[in-house]
């Protein structure tokens, strides 16, 4: 068998060779000539090749280099050689299988070659991507495996997805809730009056009339007794986007009673003993934009929706939902400047259909509306400075109590026909009247007993409200607000107060009269540092606000359920923060210090610990 040095490529071997075999039968044969020969048999080349002549610049060192000699040439020199008798035929072949073995590793180095130029002359990859140059035979049999699997797998899901379409209904709905658990604590102070001062004119509305000429005290608020109650609240509803503008929505939540202000409810209350809880329909309405006929965003809202105002606690606790229809809408004036406002119609109360229900001919229904609207500016001042100021105008037609046509009760559900005048859910704070006006006879003691009454708002509300929020990013990711409002309620009637209100006085003067003390303006004002969007954990805002609400400010009704447990009347302080321990989770606190502002003295402070959570 024909040795070679491992270490030189074949080419370069068979170059040598050839040099010395021709040269070798130059010498053996005459005059130089090369002798012909029977031919070998090795295979036949379809078109047989030619080599240069071997010199200094395409000798043994360029074949070295990977200059000059096909897999043809190489073959044909073997040819030439077995021709002149430089190799037998066995040689021969054995040095064919070499030269196919050095064709196809000079062919792996020329692929390697031209994947480096390639890579040389691509765009830089950019951080994080990864470059491959030369993928291994069985990670390239392993990528193909996985991407098979991906595909069919795909191919599965598209294969059930035709046959199981989703439904529609799945793609228009978004389905959202939250739950909010807490401690609320609350404190009275020890100068509060408990001889009978503070009526608790709801409980008295919403059940069986309260004989005044009685020696029994009228249901009475908690002014002494500190209280600790565990509480939650608990919301689900779904968003629904329909097609050509409609949408709509609906939500349901709890609460111990139907009030529009409060969907806590408290464990152990509402039965005891692990009963079960209800939920109330909160939210159910259907909306229509029509903005892009107007070049501007606006909505008709029909149903129970959130507030469509820009306001404060103190003019709409922050659960409050409206019934009715309302239109609300913004527009983009420049890219400083976008106005926006509000309006729409409330029912806030319609007569029960068979009332009066104890007489064979009915009372004319009592009808209370809501009639309001609002107009606002959002101001971009600087690049890290935004203002929204608003003003709006309330009138609440048909709340203020009513006198009944004079007539004589026999029992306590003998109806007058004013008594759908009174507020049907009532906190604390307002003045009040009594309805009834009763005859006195023989029946009553010529007025001396069976004297049942309700109680109605002694005045009318129509509030004028102006409500501002400053925002600061100049410190991101903390921003720095301030939010406030002024409301005055111009229907107020000072002198029907005084004459018929029968709360918010002052001590008795000389001939026992006792002025009467309320008012009608409220203010409020609220600091807040921290976090504009609670989206990250350790997320927090910390604020500090300070309110004070006159007795006939607002409808004490749809004011915030909370400071001072709810209700006008009130001045004080809030403090508090919260604290994100999650996108979805967060902790809260805060204390709230009021004291009455008219009347008998009432000073209460109440402290929550919160922890809600969204989904």
């Amino acid at each position: 068998m024909l040795r070679y040095d491992s270490h030189l490529p074949l080419s370069t071997l068979l170059a040598l060779t050839l040099q010395a075999g021709l040269l070798h039968a130059q010498e053996a044969a005459p005059g130089g000539a090369v002798p012909e020969e029977p031919g070998s048999d090795l295979p036949a080349l379809t078109e047989p090749q030619t080599t240069a002549p071997v010199d200094a610049a395409n000798g043994p060192a360029a074949m070295m280099a990977g200059g000059g000699v096909s897999q043809n040439v190489t073959i044909n020199l073997i040819n030439r050689l077995v021709k002149r008798g430089v190799l037998s035929a066995e040689d021969a072949k054995d040095l064919v299988t070499m030269a196919q073995a050095d064709a196809e590793a000079a062919r792996l180095r020329d692929e390697s070659m031209r994947v480096a130029i390639a890579d040389a002359s691509a765009p830089p990859v950019e951080q994080g991507d990864v470059g491959v140059s030369y993928v291994p035979e069985p990670v390239k049999q392993q990528m193909q495996t996985e991407i098979k699997a991906q595909l069919m797998a795909e191919a599965r899901e598209r294969e059930y997805s035709a046959k199981n379409p989703e439904p529609e209904w799945k793609k228009q709905w978004k389905v959202f809730g939250d739950l909010r658990t807490r401690y609320e604590g609350t404190y009275f102070g020890d100068s509060n009056d408990n001889t009978g001062a503070f009526p608790n004119f709801n409980a008295i509305n919403t059940g069986a009339p309260f004989d005044v000429s009685g020696t029994q005290f009228s249901p009475q608020l908690n002014v002494d007794q500190d209280r600790d109650r565990f509480r939650f609240r608990f919301r689900a509803g779904a968003a629904i986007e329909l097609e050509d503008g409609f949408s709509g929505g609906f939500r349901v939540a709890t609460g111990e009673s139907s009030s529009p202000v409060s969907p806590n409810q408290s464990f152990g209350a509402s039965g005891g003993n692990f009963s079960k809880y209800a939920l109330w329909l909160d939210r159910a309405f259907l909306s229509y934009n029509f903005g892009k006929q107007l070049d501007a965003d606006v909505n008709i809202d029909i149903g129970r929706f959130d507030n469509p105002f820009f306001s404060s606690e103190v003019m709409w606790d922050d659960d409050i939902g409206m019934d009715g229809i309302a239109i609300r809408g913004s527009h983009q004036v420049n890219d400083t400047v976008k106005v926006f406002g509000s309006g729409g119609a409330f029912p806030i109360f319609n007569t029960d259909y068979n009332f009066a229900t104890n007489n064979p001919a009915k009372f004319e229904s009592t009808d209370k509306y809501l009639f309001a609207g609002q107009i606002g500016v959002n101001l971009k001042l600087k690049e890290d400075l935004t203002a929204k100021f608003a003003v709006a105008y309330y009138d609440f037609s048909g709340a203020e109590g009513e006198f009944s046509t004079p007539y004589t009760p026999l029992t306590s559900s003998d109806a007058g026909d004013t008594d759908g005048t009174r507020p049907s859910f009532a906190q604390k704070g307002n003045t009040y009247m009594p309805l009834r006006v009763i005859i006195p006879d023989a029946s009553n003691g010529f007025g001396t007993t069976n004297q049942w009454q309700y109680f109605g708002l002694a005045t009318p509300f129509k509030n004028v409200t102006m409500t501002g929020r400053l925002d600061y990013d100049g410190y991101e990711p903390i921003r720095l607000s301030a939010v406030g409002e002024l409301i005055k309620n111009v229907a107020f009637d000072e002198g029907r107060l005084s004459a018929y209100g029968v709360n918010n006085r002052g001590p008795t003067g000389a001939g026992g009269n006792s002025a009467f003390e309320g008012g009608d303006s409220a203010w409020f004002l609220n600091l807040i540092a921290g976090s504009p969007s609670f989206d990250k954990r350790g997320d927090w805002n910390a604020f500090l606000g300070y309110r004070y609400v006159e007795s006939d400010a607002v409808i004490d009704g749809f004011t915030d359920s909370d400071f001072g447990g709810g209700g006008t009347n009130m001045k004080g302080f809030t403090i508090g923060g919260n604290y994100a321990l999650s996108p979805s989770v967060r902790l809260g606190a805060r204390w709230m210090s009021a004291n009455e502002i008219a009347g008998p003295t009432l000073q209460s402070d109440v402290l929550q610990f919160d922890i809600n959570a969204k989904f």
